[in-house]
């Protein structure tokens, strides 16, 4: 029945795939190919390759419906076809990609053969009221409370992987969020994540307000097994950003399975005169570990607020710069100072044409083994996208 729904779906707006508009109806998205070339640290049991690659075809599907002044649907799909070494090789690679962490499982194998097979999601759909001051949103959807570029303990809702560079649009969850502003530059939020148990289910408010000509938030609830407070503030100094984060978490009955934690993160950035971006961060976590992190594996998917580094300290820099007006390089690592793992990611994007891009990226994790980026790997990324 899934399949058949998002099928529909595809077919259904198919027609409209120009990006224009017709009507209350907009739809637009993109096609991506992205090969990647991965040598693994350590021998992948029953693989005797000394390296992987695979291919993804991936498409986006993003279509909004502006019913009138007060009502808005929206339904996102991604659609991938997976295929090489890699699917042939590590049949688990299927397994992890068809996964849907939401309440409602709208994950789906529509087809697969030896060594290739095709994936369909749909990662949004909600629909929105809006009138005056208030504005409610229910369905599956992006909760933003992260503050940070990186690593952000207040996104208690849906957290992201820095390394996930593929996915711009970044997990949603399936929740109700009521949302009343406040004020021009404040406003306050409650959601409620749907979940199949009371572990599963989060609820919590945040208010958001400006001091000072910095943004600050503030929040409070029920995130899983945890009790959370927590806060966060953007501003600038002489010029530069400067952001930080910080969650506790504090486990909501004894012998829960949960321990506390307290989670931080710091950030600065600042675009010079000659265009260098320089971005750096720190990320502080209280139940991680100051030995041997011990890596995750490869396809983990169990990313959460709490736990976004298995260390105590993780340092991040970045500095990217355009060449030219179509040409621009990036460099971004990140170390953990405590076992000396690290990661490394040059980066390299091209504009073809009006619409086309050329990128090539490596994420090269370097460190002694049990360390958290050590067992990794390397992967060598090229991809080529077309928005429309």
């Amino acid at each position: 029945m899934k399949t058949r729904i998002q099928i529909l779906f595809i077919i259904l707006l198919f027609p409209f795939v120009s990006g224009a508009q017709l009507q209350n109806i907009t739809l637009n998205g993109y096609v991506k190919d992205l090969f990647m070339f991965y040598k693994p640290e350590i021998q992948i049991p029953g693989i005797e390759a000394d390296h992987l690659s695979t291919n993804i075809i991936h498409n986006r599907l993003n279509f909004r419906w502006y019913a009138n002044n007060e009502l808005t649907f929206a339904i996102e799909t991604r659609n991938r076809v997976f295929f090489g070494q890699m699917i042939r090789e590590f049949p688990v690679y299927e397994t992890s990609i068809d996964v849907d962490r939401g309440y409602f499982d709208l994950s789906e194998v529509i087809a697969s053969g030896d060594g290739w097979f095709i994936h369909s999601i749909i990662d949004r759909a909600w629909l929105n009221y809006s009138s005056g001051n208030w504005s409610i949103t229910a369905g599956r959807q992006r909760i933003n409370w992260g503050v940070n570029l990186v690593w952000n303990p207040n996104d208690i809702f849906n957290s992201f992987s820095y390394f996930d560079f593929d996915y711009e649009e970044r997990p949603g969850t399936d929740a109700v969020k009521i949302q009343y502003y406040t004020g021009v530059t404040s406003s306050a939020e409650l959601v409620y994540k749907i979940g199949k148990n009371a572990d599963k289910t989060s609820i919590a408010g945040m208010y958001r307000f400006s001091k000072f000509s910095y943004d600050f938030q503030f929040l409070g609830g029920w995130a899983g097994k945890d009790f959370v407070i927590g806060g966060g503030w953007a501003g600038d100094i002489k010029g530069g950003g400067f952001r930080g984060e910080a969650s506790w978490f504090i486990p909501r009955a004894n012998n829960n399975g949960s321990e506390e934690a307290f989670v931080a993160s710091v950030s600065g950035d600042y675009t010079m005169k000659n265009s260098l971006y320089l971005h750096s961060g720190i990320l502080f976590s209280s139940n991680g570990t100051k030995g041997k992190a011990g890596g995750r594996e490869i396809f983990d998917l169990n990313l959460s607020a709490k736990m976004l580094s298995l260390a105590k300290y993780n340092i991040f820099a970045q500095m990217s710069y355009p060449v030219t007006p179509l040409f621009s390089a990036n460099f971004s690592g990140m170390l953990n100072p405590s076992d000396e793992s690290s990661y490394i990611s040059p980066s390299l994007t091209y504009s073809l044409a009006n619409n086309w891009e050329l990128m090539l990226t490596g994420q090269l994790f370097t460190g002694d083994s049990d360390t958290e980026y050590g067992d990794y790997g390397k992967f060598i990324f090229a991809r080529l996208k077309w928005a429309f």
